[in-house]
């Protein structure tokens, strides 16, 4: 399974909103749940937006802070008890921790991250994936430590003029983080004039998937606004169902470049020699 970030750059890009069509389209295994941390430090959105504030700031991302300064078999148990079921049917296979209601806590999480980072890595191999919504900023300074321990990192961009330029800045900044060791993509959200190949030589960076330009439908995840007639069919929804395919294909690109040789590969290159 994966885990794996999505940042932002200037603007608003649209970063949690990609999140939660992740989210709410990623293709899971019986018996295997997805979740979506909110590790933006400007503070989470999904409780105020797609939930409308149906529920209270007492579970999420500032509770860690605590749990962390008990160890991490403390930290891991107190993972579990703030995630918030985001499906209709209370299956709990889709999960959100809601991130800082207050962007005046983030200092207090800068002990976290490197420790959350190692539960994220720890789910995985239960077979669960984890979406990291990183925001605008959270891909640089401390909470960038997820960024590097992710299988991909997907820079949301809008294909105008200033969401390149911003993007661009962020490429850089995401580079010399990274160094290499994680998947960077692009996830395109087609508001603009410019072509997915024009982005991808302008930035020099693969476009993993887009989005299209939905306003309304990307309410329904931002602001928990009505759901349009065959929200579920609709072209955003579906494009993030490609989306997630998609993005799981590249992690799957980094596991295969990162996995070693097999038996049979090693003995070839041994009889080789």
């Amino acid at each position: 399974m994966a885990v794996v970030a999505l940042a932002g750059g200037l603007g608003a890009p649209g970063v949690t909103t990609a999140a939660l069509a992740l989210l709410m389209t990623w293709p899971m295994p019986a018996g295997h749940r997805v979740v979506l941390a909110e590790a933006d430090p400007d503070g989470g959105a999904v409780l105020p937006g797609a939930l409308q504030g149906t529920l209270d700031n007492s579970r999420g991302m500032r509770n860690l802070a605590i749990a962390a300064r008990q160890g991490q078999g403390q930290l891991v148990e107190a993972f579990w008890r703030q995630l918030v079921d985001v499906t209709d049917a209370g299956t709990r296979d889709r999960l959100v921790l809601p991130g800082l209601y207050d962007p005046a806590h983030a200092s207090a999480m800068e002990p976290v991250w490197r420790p959350l980072a190692a539960v994220f890595a720890g789910i995985e191999q239960h077979g669960h994936d984890v979406i990291v919504d990183l925001g605008r900023r959270g891909a640089v300074g401390a909470p960038g430590v997820l960024a590097q321990k992710a299988d991909a990192v997907l820079l949301v961009a809008r294909n105008t003029l200033r969401g390149l330029q911003s993007a661009q800045v962020r490429l850089e900044a995401l580079r010399e983080s990274l160094g290499g060791a994680t998947e960077l993509g692009i996830l395109l959200v087609d508001q603009g004039p410019f072509s997915k190949e024009e982005v991808r030589k302008h930035l020099g960076v693969t476009v993993t998937a887009v989005l299209p330009w939905r306003p309304k439908e990307a309410a329904v995840l931002s602001d928990g606004a009505e759901q349009p007639r065959r929200f579920e069919s609709g072209e955003l929804m579906r494009s993030a169902r490609s989306a997630a395919v998609r993005v799981q294909e590249l992690v799957a690109i980094r596991r295969s470049r990162l996995a070693p040789p097999s038996a049979d590969a090693a003995q070839a290159v041994s009889g080789a020699r």
